[in-house]
C-alpha cells in the first residue's frame, strides 16, 4: 500500500449549483418579476468529511437548495441580487457556526415589461436581449467582512464606423492590413468590484442604479468614441466609472472582437473595398480578447 503520510487535505469548498428560482412580486394592480441562476458554496470545519467520512459536519447541498428558496419566498430585495446574495451568505454564517466563509453566485436573466397599446402592461413581460446581471458575493466569519463583484455579461454591441487599427507592431509574422474604418462589435463583459467591507456598511449601496449607469457608459463610450482599439475604449469606459463611483474599487472588461470581413466581390467586377465595402461576412471566430 502506498505511504499517503504526508498527504494532506489543502482546501475544500462545496455546496449547490443551479438553483433556478423566479419570484413574483404582486402589489396591487402591478406585477414584476425576476428570475435568478444561485449558486452557494461554503467553507469551514468541513475537511473532517473528506479525510474521516464524517458526515455530521456537512450542512447537505440540498438544504444549501431550500435555503435559497425559502429566502427568495421571505425576502423583498430578490431582484437587488447584491443585496440578496448577502441576504443568503448572512444567513448561513447565522445558521451554521462551524461555516468560516459563504460564497454565492447570482445570474439574474433579463425580463423587461411588455409595452402593449403604448403603455407597460401590468404583468407580461418579453426577453428583449440576452445580457446578463451577474454578482458574486464572498462572505466571511472573520471581520464579518463581505467582497461583492457586479457583472454585465453578453451585451452585444456594434456600430458600423468610428473605429480604427493601424500603427500596431508589425513584424515577419504580421499579414493584417492596417484599418482606418471599420465595423467594431463585442460582446462585453464587465465586472466592478466593491470596496471590502464590513457587512453592514453594504447597505447603502444603491447597487441597481450602478449596474444602470455602467451599462450607459458603456454604450455612450461605445458609441461615441473614435476607437483607436478595443484597449483604448475599453480603458475609457473604466476611467469613468471609477471617476463616478468611489465605492467601486476596481473594473475589468473583456471586449472580444465579433469580425466582419469585407466580402470579395471582384470575380463580378464590383468594387466592395475601402470606402465603397457595404457587404460583409460575420467571422465567428477566431476573435481577439
Amino acid at each position: 500500500m502506498s505511504n499517503t503520510s504526508d498527504v494532506y487535505l489543502k482546501a475544500a469548498r462545496y455546496g449547490k449549483d443551479l438553483v433556478r428560482i423566479m419570484r413574483v412580486y404582486r402589489e396591487a394592480d402591478k406585477q414584476t418579476c425576476t428570475e435568478l441562476t444561485v449558486r452557494l458554496l461554503l467553507e469551514g470545519a468541513i475537511e473532517t468529511s473528506y479525510t474521516k467520512a464524517d458526515n455530521s459536519v456537512v450542512v447537505a447541498t440540498d438544504t444549501c437548495k431550500n435555503t435559497i428558496n425559502i429566502l427568495a419566498k421571505r425576502s423583498s430585495n430578490v431582484d437587488n441580487i447584491e443585496v440578496f446574495g448577502q441576504e443568503i451568505t448572512a444567513h448561513m454564517l447565522k445558521q451554521y457556526t462551524h461555516i468560516s466563509s459563504a460564497h454565492v453566485d447570482i445570474i439574474k436573466h433579463k425580463w423587461s415589461r411588455m409595452i402593449v397599446d403604448g403603455k407597460p402592461h401590468p404583468h407580461s413581460f418579453v426577453r428583449d436581449g440576452e445580457e446578463l446581471h451577474t454578482a458574486k458575493i464572498t462572505h466571511l466569519r472573520a471581520g464579518n467582512s463581505v467582497t461583492i463583484t457586479s457583472g454585465l455579461k453578453n451585451l452585444l454591441v456594434l456600430k458600423t464606423t468610428g473605429s480604427a487599427f493601424h500603427g500596431f507592431y508589425k513584424d515577419e509574422y504580421t499579414t493584417l492590413v492596417e484599418t482606418w474604418d471599420r465595423i467594431f462589435s463585442t460582446s462585453v463583459d464587465a465586472t466592478w468590484t466593491y470596496t471590502v467591507r464590513p457587512a453592514e456598511k453594504y447597505s447603502a449601496v444603491d447597487y441597481p442604479a450602478i449596474y444602470a449607469s455602467v451599462k450607459q457608459i458603456t454604450m455612450d463610450t461605445f458609441a461615441k468614441d473614435e476607437s483607436a482599439s478595443v484597449q483604448a475604449t475599453l480603458y475609457l469606459m473604466q476611467q469613468q466609472i471609477l471617476a463616478k463611483y468611489s465605492d467601486v474599487a476596481e473594473v475589468s472588461y473583456a471586449l472580444p472582437n465579433k469580425h466582419y470581413v469585407g466580402i470579395d466581390l471582384s470575380k463580378f467586377n464590383i468594387d466592395n473595398t475601402g470606402a465603397k465595402m457595404e457587404v460583409y461576412h460575420p467571422q465567428a471566430d477566431p476573435s481577439g480578447k
